[in-house]
């Protein structure tokens, strides 16, 4: 039987730019917008706030759109400073290139095992889904769920008796299963 183990965010997580008043490297999404007009085009930033010195920077969201090309749904997002559309932008990889940023996932997200009845059985089949697209090594989350050290858990991978089709050394993102024969 298959197994499904979720990573949900449980909260945004930190933005890694450096502070052009303190030279701190990490900022906290404040979840709020700032949206501009200039005659037809539009500007909006997402508003960041240091955690050194508190400083507000502003990554952009839109540059100098034209306000007919940006979707009255988004433009009322926007507007709301709506929570999810923080944390969808800040994963988007285009919004983390034209700001040059990084993330940094530490502490904000958790392993939802929906409970450890399977971990009784000779061979465990597991389906990892991520609702977040959140860099985690697998190694780190099989060895959690399982409630296994990490250690012990990459000694089961060169004895072969964890298997995946994708490479659970490095990182990953995305959806993956894994096989573990105790």
């Amino acid at each position: 039987m298959l197994n499904t183990w979720v990573v949900v965010p449980t909260c945004l997580p930190i933005v890694l730019r450096r502070c052009h008043a303190c030279a701190a490297e990490r900022f906290r999404a404040s979840g709020k917008f700032r949206v501009n007009a200039n005659h037809k085009f539009l500007d909006a930033w997402l508003l960041v706030l240091c955690t050194g010195c508190g400083e507000t920077a502003k990554l952009t969201v839109l540059e100098r759109v034209h306000v007919r090309s940006v979707r009255p749904e988004l433009l009322d997002r926007l507007h709301d400073n709506d929570p999810g559309l923080t944390a969808e932008l800040l994963q988007d990889p285009v919004v983390r290139r034209r700001n040059r940023i990084a993330l940094d996932w530490d502490n904000a997200w958790r392993l939802d095992t929906g409970g450890s009845e399977h971990m009784d059985r000779e061979v465990i089949d597991v389906s990892v889904r991520f609702a977040a697209r959140i860099p985690v090594r697998p190694v780190r989350l099989i060895a959690e769920g399982c409630g296994l050290s990490r250690a012990e858990a990459e000694r089961l991978i060169t004895e072969g008796r964890l298997v995946s089709a994708v490479r659970l050394s490095g990182k990953l993102s995305g959806d993956f299963t894994f096989t573990l024969k105790r």
